[in-house]
């Protein structure tokens, strides 16, 4: 049995210690500055819609810039990566006609994100490294309508959600995710259809797989946008044998912190957090450096809130290896969670 093979759970590493999540994958990938042609690749020149922008296909087109990107974070001390799968449904991949390649997009992720992994495991088998499977809140809500004029309305389904989080899920699992991480939750319906659906690929394929859940406060008010509270929103999904449960997205760390404790303070589960590099500029560019998201992260620590922690919009490796400097100092919050 290799070293791989013999790696630790994550459930078990985590109660050692604080677990380093990775940052951004579009904000890396800005730096390719990649053009439609590059993104179409030689498979989907065929493809009647415009595919700039669409950064799950690039797992297809330019796996090498998408490896390259789990190793700059790797190498800057995360111990999770997550796969580039965030749009990887049949309901957000119609805006691109690519709804028939959604496996082989997910599959091809995973798989890229594991070969990467196991190469820093292995070399540093006393530190494993975890593919997590991305699982993005899609593009349509299920408890709200889009149209004013009438609000009975829905763009879709619970069962519609289910099933493309079903065919994700599968997919993931298959490539090789050590977790999946249902992940920008800003309406619960659509994550509990996610959750469900994990619970049918794991009663189906006899699995054991840990699931992380990181929802998202939209404003100020303190709510997701579907209308709940931090609180609630925990109280929403707890029914659940999950890894984990925090936030992610939307705030910068200091904006954040508050609804985090909030969960740390109501909950058993291991809590996550991976925040914006502040917020955007006028611009929608991101200017916080990695200096100061580390004063505020260190906050968290400082709290013993968190048992996961990272960066999501603006954030880079640089960020990334400023907040694992950091988590080296602390010990891991303490959690009931197994």
């Amino acid at each position: 049995m290799s070293q791989i093979e013999k790696k630790r759970a994550i459930e078990e590493v985590l109660k050692d210690r604080i677990l380093v999540l990775d940052g951004a994958m579009g904000t890396m990938l800005q730096r390719y500055n990649f053009s439609e042609t590059d993104f179409r690749g030689n498979r989907f020149t065929e493809v009647s819609q415009p595919q700039k922008g669409n950064n799950d296909l690039l797992s297809l087109t330019q796996p090498e810039a998408i490896a390259e990107i789990h190793a700059k974070y790797l190498e800057a001390g995360a111990d999770i990566i997550e796969t580039n799968t965030f749009s990887g449904t049949t309901i957000a991949m119609a805006d691109y006609e690519l709804e028939e390649y959604v496996y082989e997009l997910n599959y091809e992720s995973a798989r890229i994100a594991r070969r990467v992994a196991d190469e820093y495991t292995a070399k540093n088998p006393n530190k494993p490294r975890f593919v997590a499977g991305a699982m993005g809140p899609t593009n349509k809500t299920a408890s709200m309508s889009p149209d004013v004029n009438d609000p009975g309305y829905r763009a879709v389904s619970f069962d519609e959600l289910r099933k493309a989080y079903k065919q994700q899920a599968e997919a993931l699992v298959d490539g090789g995710a050590d977790v999946l991480l249902v992940e920008t939750v800003f309406d619960t319906l659509n994550a509990k259809a996610a959750l469900f659906a994990i619970e049918e690929v794991k009663e189906q394929k006899g699995i054991h797989i840990p699931i992380m859940v990181s929802g998202t406060i939209t404003d100020a008010s303190g709510r997701t946008l579907s209308g709940q509270t931090a609180e609630a929103f925990l109280i929403s999904i707890s029914h659940l044998p999950l890894l984990s449960v925090g936030f992610n997205c939307a705030l910068g760390a200091d904006q954040l912190l508050p609804y985090v404790k909030t969960l740390a303070q109501k909950s058993d589960f291991f809590i996550s957090a991976h925040p914006n590099a502040g917020l955007p500029n006028h611009f929608g560019e991101y200017d916080q450096t990695a200096a100061e998201m580390q004063a505020l992260i260190r906050q968290y620590l400082e709290a013993n809130v968190v048992n996961i922690i990272g960066g999501c919009c603006g954030t880079t490796p640089e960020h990334i290896r400023s907040i694992a400097d950091a988590v080296a100092e602390y010990e891991s919050r303490n959690s009931m969670a197994v």
